[in-house]
């Protein structure tokens, strides 16, 4: 019998979700893993039916970060330029949902931390302990963390190692939703289909935008984002929202 795939991708419309498939080795991160999970955001990235993707992780947990057994034996869970996980470097250009339940710890966290959006379960424990194994959050976590948490909660989560609980994070803003346990992947759902009901170039070229302005001179702001606006200004589909809003109906969006 074919062994399953460590990542599997299931279409729900508009929607892709990504599961990570490793509930025996509490869905770390081995290479196969990764490389299987740069595909499916390859696949997210390609498919013009695609707009959103929820990214979640079978039985208890969503991740616990690398897999220690395989790094022990030198295999690094790293895929071409997406980085670790094969999304922590270079994440997918359309909008990313995690739906966190159980713990998403070490690198685990960090991909979550590559998504947009992170729903999690009441319960869940969210942390990097690298440090507590002599290892260092290198696959973003040192960078994102301060950027969304204040700077000393994030200092604190890094240099103790110790996790941070769902509610403690839904009340500093790292967690969009808090949900009940068992209930994460449900609303993550729902959160992507009210994202994925918007029209997909604008949705991509927003995601761009606001992850790339960080690195923008405030002088050069404006014309660096009409580039990427320009083009979804004058799309088929920017008439089609014009005209789909005055005449009282859902728009038909075409991806051009």
């Amino acid at each position: 019998m074919a062994e399953e795939s460590p990542v599997l991708t299931e279409a729900r419309g508009a929607v892709l979700v990504i599961t990570i498939n490793r509930p025996e080795a509490r869905n770390s991160m081995n290479k196969a893993a990764a490389e299987a999970m740069g595909a499916a955001l390859d696949r997210l990235d390609a498919d013009s039916d695609l707009s959103v993707g929820v990214i979640t992780g079978t039985g208890k947990g969503f991740s616990a970060g690398m897999d220690l057994k395989g790094f022990a034996a030198g295999e690094f869970p790293i895929a071409g330029d997406r980085g670790f996980g094969g999304i922590a470097q270079r994440s997918a250009r359309k909008p990313l949902i995690a739906a966190v339940e159980g713990f998403a710890l070490a690198g685990g966290l960090e991909v979550a931390l590559a998504c947009d959006l992170i729903v999690a379960a009441r319960g869940a424990r969210l942390g990097i302990p690298e440090v507590k194994r002599s290892l260092v959050a290198a696959a973003g976590a040192l960078l994102r963390l301060p950027q969304t948490l204040p700077r000393t909660i994030a200092m604190e989560l890094a240099l103790t190692g110790e996790p941070m609980p769902a509610e403690r994070a839904y009340e500093l803003g790292l967690v969009n939703r808090l949900t009940e346990p068992g209930e994460a992947l449900t609303a993550a759902l729902e959160l992507a289909q009210t994202i994925a009901a918007n029209g997909p170039l604008a949705l991509a070229a927003t995601k761009r935008i606001m992850v790339e302005a960080a690195d923008w001179q405030q002088s050069e702001f404006f014309d660096r984002q009409q580039e990427i606006v320009a083009p979804v200004m004058s799309s088929e589909d920017a008439r089609e929202g014009a005209v789909a809003f005055a005449e009282k109906r859902p728009p038909e969006w075409k991806g051009r």
